[in-house]
């Protein structure tokens, strides 16, 4: 049994953003099994930031995320998405303290740890000092064994995944979440209904609970802002990376596409992927 202290607001939260967003049945969330004491809620004020510590990129957006909300990261492949949202993690907790939870759901955490060290970020050593956790929710899913400490057992359920993650927060204290990738999402859900209501339901409860966080999506066309075409309305914002071709050269570049609540550029601006991660070039736009 999960024993949270403010499970009656992150019901009463997630019901709120489903009646938001006009989705209203099946939201009645009876798999989580809560204690309903709810003094532990932690909220935030709309105007409390959570600085990415991604060099050049909280200038775009009026110093970093706004607190305890959750936003989408989208784009094309080899844009930098995972990249981008694990920097995020990193920097959480060398930069400023918050711990992060890293949920993923369709690669190996012995292979992002691996590629992580070519940016000088050694996840495993932010493990050890229970800083950091990987949600390992892949290996239950095509059904291959793992020795990771926090397991999904499951083949991909919304509502166990949700459980773990609030269980995890409550072990090492995390302040930031990354859910790479979204994609997983269609594969679990029948309908376009049951979709969003999933998206909403893993939204709605990330910020319920807490954790200012990233979700991940991968895009095939570059005019689109998101896989399903949803996920961008039942979040809080979307940064949208792209990697285009331009005479015979790739070059990659972001855009802050929307942010509820807050101010941003409504430029197109180029960063670049180092030893370093990544990094934005505020003063510098790009044209399609």
């Amino acid at each position: 049994m999960v024993r949270l202290k403010y499970v009656d607001r992150v019901r009463k939260y997630i019901k709120n953003s489903l009646i938001r967003n006009m989705v209203v049945e099946d939201s009645d969330f009876s798999g989580f099994d809560f204690d309903d004491d709810e003094d532990g809620f932690e909220g935030g004020s709309q105007s409390e930031r959570v600085p990415t510590g991604i060099k050049g990129f909280d200038e775009l957006c009026g110093g970093g995320l706004l607190k305890n909300r959750s936003y989408l990261v989208s784009g094309n492949a080899g844009s930098g998405k995972s990249t981008f949202s694990i920097q995020y993690l990193h920097n959480g907790v060398v930069e400023y303290d918050e711990p992060g939870i890293l949920v993923v759901t369709e690669e190996d955490p012995k292979n992002i740890r691996e590629n992580m060290k070519s940016y000088n970020m050694d996840l495993k050593k932010l493990e050890q000092h229970d800083k950091l956790a990987i949600l390992d929710s892949q290996s239950a899913k095509v059904g291959i064994p793992t020795d990771e400490e926090y397991v999904e057992v499951d083949p991909f359920d919304m509502d166990s995944t949700l459980k773990r993650i609030v269980e995890i927060k409550e072990d090492i204290g995390a302040k930031r979440c990354v859910f790479d990738s979204t994609t997983s999402l269609g594969f679990v859900s029948d309908t376009q209904k049951q979709l969003r209501i999933n998206f909403l339901k893993l939204s709605a409860t990330l910020s319920a609970i807490g954790l200012t966080s990233l979700l991940t999506s991968e895009v095939l066309d570059k005019n689109r802002m998101s896989r399903f075409d949803m996920e961008e309305f039942v979040t809080e914002g979307t940064i949208r990376l792209y990697n285009e071709r331009k005479e015979g050269v790739r070059s990659r570049s972001i855009e802050v596409y929307k942010m509820r609540g807050s101010d941003h550029s409504k430029k197109i601006n180029p960063f670049e992927i180092s030893s370093k991660g990544i990094e934005v070039h505020p003063k510098e736009d790009v044209y399609f």
